[in-house]
């Protein structure tokens, strides 16, 4: 068995494992061969390119390098339909690996897209450009899986990795142990975002945030997880300029482990939401971006909610503080919330724990078994 595959990012790279692994369970001869990272690598794969030439993130980035991965799209598309595998899966990057898929597709490869594009949220047009080049898309989300049915779209849902992974019951004293933070005592974890422009649109905010906190719970502990050195050097930079800082404990990565050790959690809405809902943490949802950019994001979104636990449930069970919403006072009363009303705190955990069952499919296996009933095997 031949499958051709490609992943554009370390998250893609990871599921890329995680599916390769699944298949050689079975099938343990199974070549696999495309763009992979140092996980999918390390199960198996062979990559004709380096996957970091496709992490590109930005518009002028794209544009400035659009030659070059449009020049390697087109030499995957070459490769595969003069040497066809039995099937190829894109996983994420929908922008280069669904025009992959679809050269593939009139070609007559059995194609496979892994992690939907957030078609349900917004440009939903775009569903018809993956009808038209995909024979079975997997998504992590249900509620995904229920948008493609109504397109008439082949789907299944095969879970999130992250469920399998995050223990039902995560052990708040260990995480605690492990940071070197009192066994006793309230927790904030303080999530600014990973990204550049988030820190630069939320960290002020949230270090006020921190500011107000600690004048409501003078013994409040905050601990801020920063992704990397770049974005611990941007916040400290930030921090600085702030009169009278709030004391706060920064920590190098480890944000898994910080919002696990926590009561509480403050973020910025992406992944994070969705780790600190399987880690069964309540959380205060806000994101910010630049004017011009929210006012076209509010029109072109067609949902109610952008954090994933509101998604997830279909209403609304996090507070989400979104631009103008973000201030200091609002954020600080919906963490001060959940810290004066340890009931309404464990009502959502139990909520968060019956959505955690649902994601809890052992997504990689599912994933192999699909792609091996497409191509029956």
């Amino acid at each position: 068995m031949r499958i051709g595959i490609v992943a554009g990012e370390a998250s893609g790279d990871l599921l890329g494992a995680g599916l390769i692994r699944a298949i050689r369970e079975r099938y343990p001869q199974a070549v696999f061969e495309g763009i992979a990272g140092p996980q999918m690598i390390g199960a198996g794969a062979s990559s004709l390119f380096p996957m970091e030439r496709l992490s590109v993130m930005g518009f002028s980035e794209v544009i400035g390098r659009l030659r070059e991965l449009l020049g390697i799209r087109r030499q995957l598309a070459r490769h595969f339909i003069e040497n066809p595998p039995d099937a190829f899966i894109g996983i994420d990057a929908p922008d280069f690996t669904l025009g992959l898929e679809r050269k593939l597709h009139k070609a007559g490869i059995k194609t496979v897209h892994y992690v939907s594009p957030s078609v349900w949220a917004w440009r939903q047009r775009r569903v018809k450009k993956i009808v038209r080049s995909t024979d079975l898309m997997l998504t992590l989300f249900p509620f995904e899986a229920e948008f493609y049915r109504e397109h008439q779209m082949p789907v299944r849902f095969v879970g999130h990795p992250l469920a399998d992974l995050i223990p039902l019951r995560p052990d708040r004293a260990a995480a605690r142990r492990e940071l070197g933070l009192p066994a006793a005592g309230e927790v904030l974890a303080l999530l600014p975002g990973s990204r550049c422009t988030e820190l630069s649109h939320l960290a002020a905010t949230f270090i006020d945030t921190a500011r107000w906190l600690k004048l409501q719970r003078p013994d409040l502990r905050i601990v801020v997880p920063l992704a990397n050195a770049v974005r611990r050097a941007q916040f400290q930079s930030i921090l600085a300029k702030v009169l009278e800082p709030p004391p706060l404990t920064l920590v190098d990565g480890r944000a898994r482990e910080v919002m696990a050790a926590a009561d509480v959690v403050l973020l910025a809405s992406g992944t994070a939401s969705l780790e600190a809902m399987l880690l069964k943490r309540p959380m205060v949802v806000a994101y910010r971006m630049a004017p011009f950019s929210y006012w076209l994001a509010k029109r072109l979104l067609k949902v109610k909610s952008v954090s994933l636990p509101n998604l997830l449930a279909g209403d609304i069970l996090v507070p989400e503080l979104l631009q103008d919403a973000a201030t200091p006072d609002q954020l600080g009363q919906a963490v001060l919330y959940y810290l004066e009303n340890p009931q309404a705190a464990a009502e959502v955990m139990e909520h968060f724990n019956e959505i955690h069952h649902e994601l809890r499919q052992d997504a990689s296996r599912q994933a192999a078994r699909a792609v091996l009933e497409l191509i029956g095997r």
